[in-house]
């Protein structure tokens, strides 16, 4: 039995290689893994020695030739390979044990210049790699050092690799080609040739003429958004840190479709705070946001927006929850709950409540500076036979951005309750008004076809939940396109309002602000969630 490695990385090969070794397949290499193996003392036969030809082109032809492909390819059977073999003096190759060159890192490092991402596509590899592939029912192919225990294992205890092992290798083998081709088309596809620098790094569009999506199967679901739809759960192929699909089921039901959805838009929502917040969202809207000083508190205020929505909800929280906050809590039917962590206390309190999914989230240790809390860079919309791609809408607002065009400016009270409010409005389907006070939300009006009937909306919400909107700010994700809405809210009770700006009759509803003595800002951004 042969056994070919060549491998970039080579982590644990020596181990592997001494393993099989052991099991008397002899070790065919290449280059600078030959030489790993030798000065480790195990008995290897350099390729160029079977092939009778050097490497050549500072090793960019060192596998492509008959007596690899041949001994890779060959159908043990069918007697006309077997014979064309032994008639070029060709032996079979068994075992491919290959990793690529690390492109992908490569061409992550900042200042990579054109020249060093072309010397790091492998080209012999996957070569390679596709001849074992393809051959899976005679050759295995290992592409990860994580496969290696398995397969000596199994090769120690069996003697061989089963047929299910040998498939299963050329799956996750065509995986790494597919990934790695996809992840050399997109870097190309990004480069804006004209204008570059020749041994500076190249500029690159986030756009680029063609995207490879790459995504990895977590789970089936049993359903879809309705149970006449079939639906499957994929994450990224490197997932952010912080981000949903690195959620640790602590307990509960299987997650579905819906589940998914809104638990996605609750923990995008409840992570963008800095001090302890809680989000419940209902049908992918927020139903009630706040602050406070615990857990407890925030979950408080944030029922209190809107109780009858929060039943069956999605809960998440930006803080472990303890005992205190998950008794309160459990008094509700949840569907999900997610938090950073749960300790002890909170997981009892819930093991009476067998059904509810309980999903810890690992947030970054540096917090929002790191990796941004693992929020997606980009966002990605099906529509027929096409995509819409767009950056993701990470965009902040501070307090020093917010430009006061009434005569009346915000109390200071009011500022930071307007940063609280524009920013829950973010998460908020359009049209979207959110009236707030005191870092909890009052009144929430989404996903209207007119901006004035979701400023009615927020305000019957508010009086349905016995909440005085006397005193509140408003966030309004895009500019009133008349005073209509203005009044409305005002009328509410709202005494300062936050918007983008933008309008026609800007002027119109700035004069109106006046007329109604309230204080409005603008702040230049606008949030439309569709």
């Amino acid at each position: 039995m042969n056994a070919l490695l060549s491998v970039s990385d080579k982590t644990g090969i020596v181990d592997f290689a001494r393993g099989l070794h052991g099991l008397g397949i002899r070790l065919l290499s290449t280059g600078g893994t030959a030489k790993l193996l030798a000065d480790a003392g195990l008995p290897v036969t350099e390729v160029a020695d079977v092939t009778g030809f050097p490497e050549m082109l500072d090793g960019r032809v060192k596998t492509l030739h008959p007596k690899v492909h041949g001994g890779l390819l060959a159908r043990r059977d069918l007697p006309g390979h077997m014979a064309s073999l032994k008639a070029h003096g060709i032996e079979t190759i068994d075992l491919l044990v290959v990793n690529l060159y690390p492109f992908e890192a490569t061409v992550a490092k900042p200042g990579c210049t054109l020249d060093e991402a072309i010397e790091n596509i492998d080209i012999g590899g996957p070569a390679m790699v596709r001849s074992a592939a393809k051959n899976w029912k005679d050759v295995g192919v290992v592409t990860d050092a994580a496969q290696y225990e398995a397969v000596l294992g199994e090769l120690r205890t069996e003697g061989k690799l089963s047929d299910r092992t040998r498939f299963a290798l050329s799956v996750a083998a065509f995986n790494r080609i597919s990934n790695y081709d996809g992840a050399i088309s997109d870097y190309l596809s990004s480069l804006q040739f004209e204008g570059s620098v020749p041994g500076q790094a190249p500029t690159r569009t986030p756009f680029g003429a063609q995207a490879n999506g790459r995504f990895v199967k977590l789970q089936d679901l049993r359903y879809g958004e309705n149970p006449h739809q079939q639906a499957a759960f994929y994450r990224d192929l490197h997932p952010a840190p912080g981000s949903l699909v690195t959620a640790k089921q602590l307990q509960g039901k299987e997650l579905s479709y819906n589940n998914i959805a809104d638990a996605d838009a609750a923990w995008e929502c409840v992570k963008s705070f800095d001090t302890p917040a809680c989000v419940i969202v209902k049908h992918a809207n927020p139903c009630g946001v706040a602050l406070g000083k615990d857990p407890l508190e925030a979950y408080s205020k944030a029922f209190k927006t809107d109780p009858t929505s929060a039943f069956g909800g999605i809960i998440a929280f930006n803080r472990p929850l303890d005992g205190a906050g998950a008794q309160a809590v459990s008094k509700q039917f949840v569907e999900v709950l997610m938090a950073p962590g749960f300790s002890p206390e909170a997981l009892e309190v819930f093991k009476a409540k067998a059904n509810v999914r309980l999903l810890e989230i690992a947030l970054p240790p540096g917090g929002r500076t790191d990796w941004d809390n693992g929020r997606n860079m980009m966002d990605v919309k099906r529509v027929g036979s096409g995509l819409l791609m767009q950056t993701a809408d990470n965009r902040e607002m501070t307090l020093g951005e917010l430009k006061v065009v009434t005569a009346k400016a915000p109390a200071q009270s009011e500022l930071a309750d307007l940063l609280f409010a524009w920013k829950v409005a973010k998460y908020v389907k359009s049209n979207a008004i959110v009236f707030c006070k005191d870092g909890m939300t009052l009144g929430v009006g989404a996903g209207q076809m007119s901006r004035v009937d979701s400023a009615r909306i927020a305000g019957i919400k508010a009086a349905n939940a016995g909440l005085s909107l006397q005193g509140s700010v408003v966030a309004s994700d895009a500019f009133f396109p008349f005073r209509d809405g203005l009044d409305v809210v005002v009328d509410a009770g709202a005494t300062c309002v936050v918007q983008p700006g933008g309008s026609m009759r800007d002027d119109e509803v700035i004069s109106a602000a006046n007329e109604r003595g309230i204080a409005m800002v603008l702040t230049g951004v606008r949030h439309f969630r569709h």
